[in-house]
């Protein structure tokens, strides 16, 4: 008689860990709460599918913030291995000129729609619509939502694969956290999220409009070149994204966030001091414009400097080279891309096996480590959930 795998979660996780099992005779089951599967991936993929980085692998691992646990798992299905795996389902890929990795048909669709496919040809068996309400040694208790019935499932072994709690809509709710011990999760933070500051009425014309090619920093911290959006809550983009882990450590150890913006990394003081000389023939506005600062910019610069350093250029220019924007907070985590916490290192084994129950795994989202997006995220979920499943495999065999 076949062992029987279940794992919970439809996701890139929980899918690739169903690869992994499926070519071993187990008898794989796959539990999805929503209709179908990976809705976030999905999501993900409606404006260009970035599903890796080619960058060196030794500095891809440093963009994860719990780099050592992760790093054997990456260097394994590293960016090469996925775009050899894309391919193996009939989805060419590119590596765009920032050096991230996307499929040429930039969306995530038909590289699921080929891999679902796969997974149903290998046997997988998929059960929508089905939730998982709670979980007791090698029992599930499961609720299916279409007939509204409750069955208990008994299984050789379990994944978890069910995602943290940003975007819940799409399925991440975070009710998986009830059938774990409390000590063993740290608690859930938002990543890859905008961030707030109470902005004066006067601001209001420009939001919605990027500070174009600005260098952004938190303390000694690492300076990072791009844009950022001004929002009515603060600002936002992916730039505010790389310097997430340098705020959030600011925040706990201080209570307070603060980043710092060179608005015009590509000259020096010296060179803005002399552009911004105040003359009679001009307005400040029109020295400003000339001087390089955009609407936007112009904004911020009245916005947070005090205006007794508008008609002082050195002063003024230092400001402008070096501009402090307290924050008040992250943006909600419902909104985030990502979350940090998780399912603590120290609660599982090398395998990823959980060390309170023998025969539960867990991989992806759920698992407490972080990444900026460019396809980091992506990466170490596809990384953790091949390993839970070359786990879950270890252990069948032993057992």
């Amino acid at each position: 008689m076949k062992q029987r795998v279940a794992i919970i979660g439809a996701g890139p996780a929980g899918l690739m860990a169903a690869e992994v099992l499926s070519q071993y005779a187990y008898e794989v089951h796959v539990y999805e709460q929503k209709p179908s599967a990976a809705r976030k991936f999905l999501m993900a993929g409606k404006t260009g599918l970035n599903i890796s980085h080619a960058e060196p692998v030794a500095q891809f691992i440093q963009r994860y913030d719990q780099a050592e646990w992760l790093a054997p798992w990456v260097r394994q299905w590293d960016a090469n291995w996925i775009q050899d795996w894309m391919k193996g389902l009939g989805i060419e890929s590119y590596i765009g000129s920032s050096g991230r990795v996307f499929p040429i048909e930039m969306k995530a669709a038909p590289l699921l729609r080929a891999w679902l496919k796969r997974l149903v040809e290998h046997g997988v068996s998929f059960h929508y619509r089905h939730q998982v309400t709670a979980l007791e040694a090698q029992d599930l208790t499961v609720l299916d939502l279409k007939q509204n019935e409750t069955r208990t499932e008994t299984f050789d072994a379990m994944v978890l694969a069910c995602g943290a709690v940003s975007w819940s809509q799409l399925g991440s709710d975070g009710a998986w956290q009830s059938w774990l011990q409390a000590d063993s999760i740290e608690p859930f933070q938002a990543s890859n999220a905008g961030v707030e500051r109470a902005w004066s009425q006067y601001m209001q014309p420009v939001f919605g409009q990027p500070l174009k090619r600005v260098e952004a920093w938190v303390g000694a911290g690492e300076r990072t070149m791009g844009d950022i959006v001004i929002s009515h809550y603060g600002l936002e983009s992916g730039l505010i994204y790389k310097q997430g882990r340098a705020l959030r450590a600011m925040l706990k150890a201080t209570q307070a966030m603060t980043l710092y913006l060179d608005l015009m990394p590509e000259v020096s003081v010296q060179q803005l001091a002399q552009k911004l000389q105040p003359s009679k023939k001009q307005s400040q506005s029109n020295v400003w414009r000339k001087a390089g600062l955009d609407s936007a910019k112009a904004a911020l610069v009245r916005e947070l400097v005090p205006k007794a350093l508008w008609s002082q250029p050195e002063a003024l220019a230092q400001q402008i080279k070096a501009l402090c924007i307290p924050l008040t907070g992250f943006r909600p985590i419902a909104e985030a891309i990502s979350c940090a916490g998780g399912v603590k290192r120290e609660a599982l084994s090398e395998q990823l096996q959980l060390k309170q129950q023998t025969g539960l795994f867990c991989a992806g989202e759920m698992l407490d480590w972080d990444a900026p997006t460019g396809g980091y995220l992506l990466t170490a979920c596809f990384a953790t959930g091949r390993a839970a499943g070359e786990g879950v495999h270890g252990y069948l065999q032993s057992h």
